[in-house]
């Protein structure tokens, strides 16, 4: 009985988005556009969506700022009282353009709290409470204490593990201790928001590291923490490489410009790497739901035999993304620590 449970269970959370996007979609005499309802549940909003029944909408509404760029004026709104001459236009994903005094169209200034910002809010406060709970359990012990079980347990392990088995070795003894702190930081982050990702409903559901803009930043930060702080031996590789001297400098510096466009492929494959996995495991998961539809659109015997083929393969997605959302975490922070250590390179 216990396991029948569990099944239910598991079906009811991976399919609680269903009845949401049938309605949203399933519209009669419209035929189901299956890469459409995907990209527009991947891309980011300025509504939480939560749920559709019979043409009525629950949504959070979050908050608009954006700037006009003809009066300079500020505007505090929801996207339910966006002023007229703000829309959002299809052709750029949504986002909000202004309607100009010419007729024109342009893109204000966009300070808003959309989905994936306040995700991140959400991922940063889960991250604050787990390590000043473990913080304070800490404080009252000594070093002649037992050690921690328990959930507290468990993130020291966690973070040991990152910690001596990746950061340490992949940079190096002189320098991990420096890095570590960002490292962790950047791995415990990826590896939440890919966590809370996988969650149908409010608080989770939003595709943060699905977003290009995001991974862009985390591996520009990396990026930043290779090259300002690098030794002159990691330079030394760049610009001059023990090679031939005909590969360096005559008649054209060929391994030169080679690594210096490694400097920018780095952390390039860093963030694409990281986007399209993520991007990936969301939109596979969608277009196994969007089946569903699909099935009973073609008939009953169909709706039967796909439902259940769905529902066995969303399962079976959900919990290979969460294999997928440690290793990605993993992947990034490796790569991070390698490069890092790469340009602390000793002299031999």
């Amino acid at each position: 009985m216990k396991r029948i449970r569990t099944i239910i269970l598991m079906l009811a959370v991976v399919l609680c988005p269903v009845n949401s996007l049938a309605n949203e979609t399933a519209k009669e005499g419209e035929a189901l556009d299956i890469p459409e309802i995907v990209l527009e549940h991947l891309s980011d909003s300025y509504e939480w969506h939560i749920a559709s029944y019979e043409g009525k909408h629950l949504s959070i509404p979050l908050p608009i700022i954006v700037r006009s760029g003809e009066t300079g004026e500020w505007t505090l709104c929801t996207a339910h009282t966006l002023p007229e001459k703000y829309f959002f236009d299809p052709a750029h994903h949504g986002k909000i353009y202004e309607r100009m005094a010419d007729g024109s169209s342009e893109r204000p200034l966009d300070l808003s709290i959309t989905k994936a910002v306040a995700q991140i809010w959400i991922v940063v406060a889960v991250l604050l409470t787990v390590f000043l709970s473990c913080s304070r359990w800490y404080k009252k012990r000594d070093e002649k204490s037992d050690a921690p079980r328990g959930f507290v347990g468990a993130v020291e392990m966690l973070v040991m593990y990152i910690h001596d088995d990746l950061i340490r070795p992949s940079v190096g003894e002189k320098h991990y201790k420096q890095y570590a702190p960002y490292l962790l930081t950047v791995f415990f982050f990826i590896l939440t928001t890919n966590l809370i990702g996988l969650i149908p409903v409010f608080p989770g559901g939003s595709n943060v590291t699905g977003n290009i803009n995001v991974t862009l930043f985390l591996a520009l930060c990396t990026m930043l923490a290779i090259n300002l702080f690098g030794n002159k031996e990691y330079w030394k590789e760049i610009f001059w490489p023990e090679v031939p001297l005909f590969l360096k400098a005559y008649p054209v510096p060929v391994m030169p410009v080679i690594e210096f466009f490694g400097v920018f492929t780095k952390p390039f494959a860093l963030m694409i790497r990281l986007f399209a996995n993520m991007m990936a495991g969301h939109a596979v998961m969608l277009s196994f739901t969007c089946v569903i539809f699909l099935g009973w659109s073609m008939g009953v015997g169909f709706g039967i035999g796909l439902n259940l083929f769905s529902a066995v393969m969303l399962l079976f997605m959900n919990c290979l993304e969460l294999l997928v959302a440690f290793v990605q975490a993993y992947v990034f922070t490796m790569l991070s620590a390698v490069f890092i250590g790469l340009a602390h390179k000793e002299h031999h």
